[in-house]
């Protein structure tokens, strides 16, 4: 760095010019300063930004409060969608604009129903149809219940155990897998695919366990599909809460014949069009060069989606805003986008991906928030081993925060379809050991999230955008850190 002496020599050859040569003197001085303010520092203020003068909780606050819950095609998707170009609009972006997706229209209609009969007696059970399903007759089915943990029971049982029953997938999930995920992946697809394999084998229903760790009354939606099978073989499919599950499977090794009845009237209508929602701030020097952070504006209809994905849409939101907060002036456009259609159908991730692929757009970097609002541990990234190293030299700068999770793996659902061999996607990684206890439930509430940890998040997004703006995805190519 030259010395300021040598520089004012060079400025202030003559006194006519010796005020214009102060102010440019000055200004350099600044420009120097800023860039040579480390990382560390850049990021505490995100930190405190984010601590002190957070949007997201209040945002959250009126998306699950003021709107609430935003299934695809709704009425309350639609508000969603307004509101959040509306609060995009406030920030001053560059740009802001909503961008058509066609998506799924399913109808819940009346509130589901249920029981099965013991002793004698009716004990109602608490259960929600799964999105997507057909509805029950309209007096609803009442058959006998076979009670299967796999889809090798459910063949291994056969067609003449089966057919004229109602099929009870009762596996729960893996108590002792720390991650939870792991353990939502490892019983999933009964809710999923459990009507489409029950329906081969003549069943009238199907209800599943729902995807919670904890024993409670409260029952869990999510998407299932039918895959090709022939909307004259579908069958309605129904989850149950984990209480009533137990219950229910003690009572069937009491007496295998008992009868089971539930009753729903969900409907699937025409798509519809919806929108996803993008704000940009315009990169300096490489404004052809995309970094997008995100989450899915639609949720399921039971609660009011704070967790999934209120949280995540909230924590995008302010990652621009925190960026413009703290002063940093991006060299990579930036865009935040508010996807449609994540919980049955991915329309919005897939028209968002299409449309830049059209347009011939270079995404270098995509990160979502999609795992609820909780503390937030790290990131898991899906990027070549070089730009992996990259992000392992990072990890010291957000150890003062307690971010420790650093790991390849997945990204995120909305972000999937922008992957690239050179690009680097990656998915925030809150610690999840409370999140099933809420996903796709009546108690996804703005009440259970907690406001430090939705900004705490909301910071840790910041600083890896931040991060990943500075440096780039080359890091053979790119600039050093700089160090205090």
């Amino acid at each position: 760095m030259p010395s300021f002496m040598y520089l004012y020599s060079i400025f202030n050859a003559s006194k006519k010019n010796q005020m214009k040569s102060y102010l440019l003197i000055l200004a350099l001085f600044i420009s120097l300063f800023s860039f040579s303010q480390s990382d560390e520092e850049a990021i505490k203020t995100i930190y405190k930004q984010s601590l002190t003068n957070g949007k997201a909780y209040e945002w959250l606050d009126h998306l699950s409060n003021k709107i609430g819950g935003r299934l695809s095609g709704s009425e309350n998707a639609e508000k969603a969608v307004a509101w959040g170009k509306a609060e995009l609009d406030k920030l001053g972006l560059d740009k802001v604009w909503i961008q058509p997706v066609m998506v799924p229209k399913w109808v819940r209609g009346e509130k589901e129903q249920a029981y099965y009969e013991v002793s004698r007696m009716t004990k109602d059970v608490n259960i929600c149809a799964l999105g997507g399903s057909i509805a029950t007759r309209k007096d609803g089915i009442k058959a006998g219940i076979v009670e299967v943990h796999n889809f090798e029971e459910l063949e291994k049982l056969g067609k003449s155990k089966i057919k004229g029953k109602i099929v009870f997938y009762n596996r729960p999930m893996q108590a002792d897998l720390i991650s939870t995920f792991s353990a939502y992946g490892g019983c999933v697809n009964q809710r999923y695919a459990g009507a489409m394999e029950a329906a081969k084998f003549g069943a009238v229903g199907v209800i599943v366990r729902s995807m919670n760790l904890r024993l409670d009354d409260f029952p869990h939606t999510g998407g299932m599909s039918y895959g090709d099978l022939p909307i004259n073989e579908r069958i309605p499919s129904a989850a149950i809460s984990t209480n009533d599950a137990e219950a229910l499977s003690s009572a069937l090794k009491e007496n295998k014949e008992l009868k089971f009845f539930f009753k729903q009237s969900c409907e699937q209508m025409e798509d519809v069009q919806s929108h996803n929602v993008i704000g940009e701030i315009t990169g300096s020097e490489f404004p052809n060069e995309y970094m997008v952070v995100g989450g899915h504006l639609d949720s399921w209809d039971l609660g009011d989606g704070s967790h999934d994905d209120g949280a995540g849409v909230v924590q995008s939101m302010d990652v621009v805003r925190l960026i413009k907060e703290s002063g940093i002036r991006p060299k990579r456009s930036i865009r935040v986008v508010l996807f449609m259609n994540e919980e049955n159908g991915l329309r919005g991730g897939r028209e968002y991906a299409r449309v830049a692929e059209e347009k011939n757009e270079k995404h270098v970097f995509a990160l979502e928030s999609d795992s609820g609002g909780f503390t937030p541990r790290g990131f898991s990234f899906d990027c070549s081993d070089a730009n992996f190293n990259q992000v392992l030299s990072w990890k010291p700068l957000f150890k003062p925060y307690l971010i420790h999770y650093f790991e390849k793996g997945g990204s995120g659902a909305d972000i999937g379809p922008l992957k690239k061999d050179s690009n680097v996607l990656a998915g925030l990684r809150p610690d999840s050991q409370r999140y099933f206890d809420y996903h796709h439930a009546s108690n996804d509430t703005f009440d259970a999230v907690n406001k430090r940890e939705l900004e705490l998040g909301a910071a840790t997004m910041t600083s890896l955008v931040f991060l990943f703006d500075k440096y780039g995805t080359n890091p053979l190519t790119g600039n050093k850190m700089i160090k205090n």
